[in-house]
């Protein structure tokens, strides 16, 4: 994403995790692990949408881990429809919060965010970290895969940003799944699945939801 991505290999249940760690300037605020979309049609962590989070948190005094799923890239193993897939980033989260108290960062937030199928599998991480009382502070999901995939319910806090004109996720989905949780969801009016020309509000509704104050996003990157 920039000159200071550092590469990071994790060890998972089927080989290693390849991550970009990209760190902010001075003491960070907190982490940010963020997912993909689906890796049979094309998802990478240079997805412009992930690129698009990882800026936003980057931003924000976050550090900024963006694994590749297994079977993608440098990482080990083969496409598990969201389980493996899972137990992969919970162990991503381990290693991260590990790392940030090595460095003498205990108890930094912990934000858990994910476009499209890896809005998926960020809600099932959700769920085993709180399980095993190591919950997330937090979930951001873009373009969540509710009609593809068995979306878990999420927390109240949770930042659901979802296209009008989606035409791979219903909007009408989105809200079948969300009102039984009475769950806000952020429309982006006249906006696709893959927020073409929309990366730049994106990235401002994420900064804005964090306490950043409203600002002009110049960022050439997340212009298309």
């Amino acid at each position: 994403m920039n000159a200071g991505t550092r590469i990071v290999r994790v060890p998972g249940a089927a080989g290693a995790i390849d991550v970009a760690l990209d760190r902010p300037a001075g003491t960070p605020a907190g982490i940010a692990l963020i997912a993909h979309p689906h890796p049979l049609y094309g998802g990478t962590r240079d997805n412009k949408v992930v690129q698009t989070l990882a800026r936003a948190f980057l931003a924000l005094g976050y550090l900024s881990w963006r694994p590749d799923f297994r079977g993608v890239g440098d990482s080990a193993g083969v496409h598990d429809e969201g389980r493996g897939e899972s137990d992969d980033l919970v162990a991503v989260a381990r290693a991260a919060r590990a790392a940030a108290v090595a460095e003498g960062c205990a108890d930094l937030p912990l934000v858990l965010a994910g476009f499209s199928f890896g809005a998926f599998v960020q809600s099932q991480v959700a769920q085993q970290l709180a399980a095993a009382g190591e919950p997330a502070a937090r979930l951001v999901l873009v373009g969540p895969a509710v009609s593809r995939f068995p979306v878990a319910g999420v927390p109240a806090d949770t930042l659901v940003i979802h296209g009008e004109s989606d035409d791979v996720v219903p909007l009408t989905a989105i809200f079948d799944w969300a009102r039984p949780q009475g769950l806000p969801i952020v429309v982006l009016p006249g906006c696709d699945h893959f927020f073409h020309r929309r990366l730049p509000l994106l990235k401002r509704l994420v900064l804005e939801a964090f306490g950043a104050p409203r600002a002009v996003d110049t960022d050439d990157a997340a212009t298309s």
